[in-house]
């Protein structure tokens, strides 16, 4: 398997064990709005995910496709980030989540618009169109609660504290992220760090909320493929059907 194939296909991994994440709000958010946002954002991540596994598919072996990817790979050759695979727990937990994804997600695809990988940069320039939009609204979401009532800042604040030592796997380089720097395919995920912490920062000031201290301990792993027993039980419910009847389609 290639660099690049690793890389496009960790993309993928993201974008859909998130959007798998946010489905299980459909029909329970906490206000009609809320639910609509929530499903729209996780149909553009699995819209997304479906360009970066079938460009992994084609970079791939002949019989592999954006389905068998998704479908057919057990948890430890899935290379997405831990704090996308978490249970959604409370609503606080989930935009927490969104928030701290959305804003790595773009600046990241802001980056790889420019990556000499064609196809990436094509992805990617879609892609930040709609990740735009989810910035802007998970922003909000953290201030309007975060600068709230007593009970919902104090929500948000928990969520923040259980959420942010999974933030650090998003910055951390390996040798793939170095290949693809070298390559100019994709910028060195610490080199998004200074930008992210910024708009994080930002935001939580204008919502009267703490982050934790910058030397907190930072879970790691999901990349190479080491994951919590959430994603297994994730990937048991997205994959039932295939894997009981296989080659099933609409």
């Amino acid at each position: 398997m290639s660099d690049k194939e690793i890389y496009v296909r960790r993309l993928g991994d993201n974008a859909l064990i998130l959007g798998q994440r946010l489905s299980e709000w459909c029909g329970k958010g906490p206000a009609i709005e809320e639910d609509m946002a929530l499903t729209n954002v996780a149909l553009d991540l699995i819209g997304q995910a479906r360009l970066w596994l079938s460009y992994a598919a084609e970079l791939g072996e002949a019989d592999s496709s954006e389905d068998s990817l998704a479908f057919l790979r057990d948890a430890h050759q899935f290379g997405n980030f831990l704090l996308v695979e978490l249970p959604n727990g409370r609503y606080a937990d989930t935009l927490i989540r969104q928030f701290f994804y959305d804003v790595w997600h773009y600046y990241l695809l802001d980056e790889l618009t420019k990556s000499s990988d064609p196809r990436i940069a094509e992805i990617s320039c879609k892609s930040v169109k709609e990740v735009t939009y989810h910035v802007r609204r998970s922003s909000d979401l953290v201030i309007r609660l975060g600068d709230g009532t007593p009970l919902s800042r104090e929500m948000m604040q928990k969520a923040i504290d259980r959420l942010w030592a999974y933030t650090g796997e998003m910055f951390s380089n390996d040798p793939i992220d170095q290949a693809m720097a070298q390559q100019g395919v994709a910028p060195l995920p610490n080199a998004l760090q200074d930008s992210w912490l910024q708009h994080v920062q930002e935001t939580m000031a204008e919502a009267t909320l703490q982050i934790p201290p910058k030397d907190t301990w930072m879970h790691s792993g999901g990349r190479q493929g080491r994951h919590t027993e959430h994603l297994g039980y994730l990937l048991a419910e997205m994959q039932f059907l295939q894997r009981a009847y296989p080659g099933a389609t609409w």
